[in-house]
C-alpha cells in the first residue's frame, strides 16, 4: 500500500492536500480550515498538470508570511518525493557533520523543522521490520554526539521546533545579575567608619543618658530597576521569541536581585507588555502578549519607537536608576539621525544601557547600516543573543562588570 505522498492522483488529490497542511501545521506555520479551502479550489481550478504550478499554486493560497517561504519549501520538497535509504541517513547525520565541521555551513532554517513534521508519516506504507530498523538507525545516529552540547551552541534561527521547546525551558533557567545600587538612606550596621549619633542618644535617653556602646551605620542598597525594549520586527521573530521568555522568568524569578521589571515591544509601534508578563504561568503570558502586540514580525522603526518611549514612558519607569536592555538588530527603517538623538536622551536617562544584538553571532560583523551606527555611541555594553551559550555569555559579563561604563 502506497503512503499518501506518493499517490497524488486526482482521486486522492484532496486528502493528500489535507495531509500537506497537518505537516505545515506540525512545522510551526500557522494554516487555518478556510485556507485549505481555498487551495483545494485553486488547486482544482488550476488543474494538476506540473510539478511548479503545483507549488506556487499551494503556496499562494497558504502561505501568508514571507519568513514562512524557507519553511513551505522544506516541506513540499520532501512531502510530495518518498525518500530513499540513503537519503534518510544524511538527513539524520546532518547535524553531526555540521558540529564536526561548522565552516562547511549551516542548514537552511526550515529544514530540520520541517523534516520533524513529517516524521508522524514517514512510516506509513513500511512494513513493520524495515520501520524498526530505520527507528534504530536513526537512534543511533541520534545518539553519536551531545544534544545538550548543539543546543547550547546553535543559533536560535537554525533550530527545529523540538529544539525551540527544550530552548525556552532552558533559557528560562538562566539568571542576569543586577549589582545593587546604594542608596542615601542609613542602615544599622555592626561595624563601621561612620557612628550612628542618633542611635546612641536615642538608646542613652533610655539608661538615664549613659553612651554604654558605640553603634555605627552604613548606607543601605536596594535592586535596580529593570526596562527593556525589545524588537518584534520580522528580522528578529524567533529571537524576540525567546526572550520573551527569558524576561518573563526575570519577572518571576525570586530574589533575581532585579527591582521592578518593566517591558516594551516594537516594530512599527511600542506596546508596554509589563501587564502580559504578570501572569505567572509562562503559556498564559504569552497568549496575553500576542493578544496586546498587534505590529508582531512586521517593519521596523526604532526611532520612532524610542521617541515614544522618551516622551510617554521615561519619566515613570527611568527613575531611581534604572537599567535599560534594548533587543534589537538596529536595521532601521526610519531615520538615523532621529534614532541617534533619541539613543543618546535614552542613555542620559538611565543608568545603563544594554544592547543585545543577534547579529554579532558573525565574526564578520562590522557595524556598516546606519542604525547601527547611530545607536553604538550611545550603548554601554554590546553583546549577542542569538544561543543559549552568548546569553549564558551575558550573564558572565555583567556579574563582572565587563563593559560597563561608571554610572553617569
Amino acid at each position: 500500500m502506497a503512503s499518501p505522498r506518493s499517490d497524488p492522483t486526482p482521486g486522492r488529490l484532496a486528502e493528500n492536500v489535507t495531509h500537506f497542511v497537518h505537516a505545515l501545521r506540525r512545522a510551526g506555520v500557522k494554516v487555518g480550515s478556510s485556507q485549505l479551502h481555498t487551495a483545494l479550489e485553486a488547486v482544482q481550478a488550476a488543474g494538476f498538470t506540473r510539478r511548479d504550478d503545483f507549488y506556487w499554486v499551494l503556496r499562494a493560497t497558504l502561505i501568508t508570511r514571507p519568513e514562512q517561504f524557507e519553511t513551505f519549501h522544506q516541506v513540499f520538497r520532501m512531502f510530495w518525493r518518498t525518500p530513499d535509504y540513503i537519503e534518510k541517513m544524511m538527513e539524520i547525520m546532518l547535524p553531526v557533520l555540521q558540529t564536526l565541521a561548522p565552516d562547511r555551513g549551516l542548514p537552511k532554517a526550515a529544514e530540520r523543522r520541517a523534516r520533524e513534521a513529517l516524521e508522524e508519516s514517514d512510516g506509513a506504507g513500511e512494513p513493520p521490520a524495515e520501520r524498526q530498523e530505520r527507528q534504530e538507525l536513526e537512534m543511533d545516529a541520534r545518539l553519536s554526539w551531545s544534544q545538550a552540547e548543539v543546543i547550547r551552541a546553535k543559533d536560535f534561527e537554525q533550530m527545529s521546533a523540538e529544539e525551540i521547546a527544550r530552548a525556552s525551558t532552558a533559557i528560562r533557567s538562566l539568571a542576569l545579575p543586577a549589582p545593587p545600587l546604594r542608596t542615601r538612606r542609613m542602615v544599622a550596621a555592626a561595624h563601621g567608619a561612620r557612628p550612628d549619633m542618633r542611635a546612641m542618644l536615642r538608646r542613652s535617653l533610655r539608661r538615664g543618658g549613659e553612651v554604654d556602646r558605640l553603634m555605627h551605620h552604613r548606607p543601605g542598597t536596594r535592586p535596580p530597576g529593570l526596562v527593556v525594549l525589545c524588537d518584534v520586527s520580522g528580522s528578529m521573530s524567533v529571537y524576540s521569541r525567546m526572550m520573551m521568555h527569558f524576561l518573563h522568568a526575570l519577572t518571576w524569578t525570586p530574589n533575581s536581585g532585579w527591582g521592578r521589571v518593566h517591558a516594551f515591544t516594537f516594530g512599527t509601534r511600542l506596546t508596554n507588555i509589563t501587564r502580559a508578563l504578570a501572569h505567572k504561568d509562562v503559556d498564559e503570558a504569552l497568549e496575553a502578549l500576542g493578544r496586546e502586540v498587534s505590529d508582531w514580525e512586521g517593519g521596523t522603526r526604532i526611532g520612532e519607537a524610542l521617541h515614544s518611549f522618551n516622551r510617554d514612558w521615561s519619566r515613570r519607569v527611568l527613575g531611581q536608576g534604572a537599567v535599560v536592555m534594548l533587543i534589537t538588530d538596529g536595521l532601521e527603517r526610519g531615520d538615523p539621525d532621529q534614532l541617534g538623538r533619541e539613543a543618546e536622551r535614552l542613555a542620559l536617562s538611565c543608568r545603563r544601557l544594554i544592547w543585545l544584538n543577534p547579529l554579532l553571532r558573525w565574526e564578520a560583523f562590522e557595524p556598516k547600516a546606519g542604525g547601527i551606527r547611530a545607536l553604538l555611541p550611545h550603548v554601554d555594553s554590546f553583546h549577542a543573543c542569538h544561543s543559549l551559550d552568548s546569553i549564558a555569555d551575558l550573564t558572565r559579563a555583567l556579574a563582572t562588570g565587563g563593559g560597563m561604563r561608571p554610572a553617569r
